[in-house]
């Protein structure tokens, strides 16, 4: 490993720094996901680095395989967190569903805030066997089946079709946060998936 393939500040230890590959994806996660997937060349991310294109490829062989890392990474995250709000309610699942939408109303009110990054990279890629592509379905398909499970728990008739309707509603509700009041977008997005599941009553 030479000195480029590790960062970190001046009081860092060993411990303390930072892969090259960790700090070549988190410069592209903020290109990215700021300006867009096209938008970013390679050059942008290496000098945003500051590192030779010799040590970017050695860790990404090509742009697309940076995209997918990015990607990867954010579904990674995603599924960290709806695994942390099921423990946080305590198994409940519709308590996990109102930490879901608190944390998107949340997330929509961030500064910076430019909806999903699996919408948005899924506008830019159209073909389905673009590698950027199939790690936005593969995750939808994840985020469908988290929720299908859910409701199931939930004892909700025909939990299928109401996943599909509750990924919709959370589709809508991260671009809405992004073009419309982001203030609203928790509330609005819990009381719709208490509609749709026949929870309507109580807090």
């Amino acid at each position: 490993m030479t000195n480029e393939d590790t960062a970190g500040g001046p009081a860092s230890g060993a411990a303390g720094k930072i892969p090259m590959r960790d700090r070549i994806l988190d410069a592209a996660t903020g290109l990215f996901y700021a300006l867009g997937l096209h938008a970013v060349s390679a050059d942008k991310v290496i000098a945003q680095v500051g590192i030779t294109k010799v040590t970017f490829y050695r860790h990404f062989p090509t742009k697309d395989d940076l995209i997918v890392a990015y990607l990867e990474r954010r579904a990674r995250w995603e599924r960290d967190a709806i695994a942390q709000a099921r423990e946080a309610a305590g198994g409940d699942p519709l308590g996990t569903f109102r930490i879901i939408a608190q944390a998107i109303g949340a997330e929509s009110c961030s500064p910076g805030f430019r909806g999903c990054p699996f919408i948005n990279a899924a506008a830019e890629y159209a073909d389905p066997a673009h590698p950027a592509r199939r790690v936005v379905d593969s995750h939808r398909r994840w985020f469908k089946q988290a929720i299908e499970a859910m409701l199931k728990e939930m004892d909700v008739a025909d939990p299928a079709l109401v996943a599909d309707q509750l990924v919709m509603l959370r589709d809508g509700a991260m671009v809405s946060g992004y073009l419309s009041d982001p203030v609203t977008v928790g509330d609005a997005l819990y009381a719709a998936i208490r509609a749709v599941t026949g929870f309507s009553g109580g807090a």
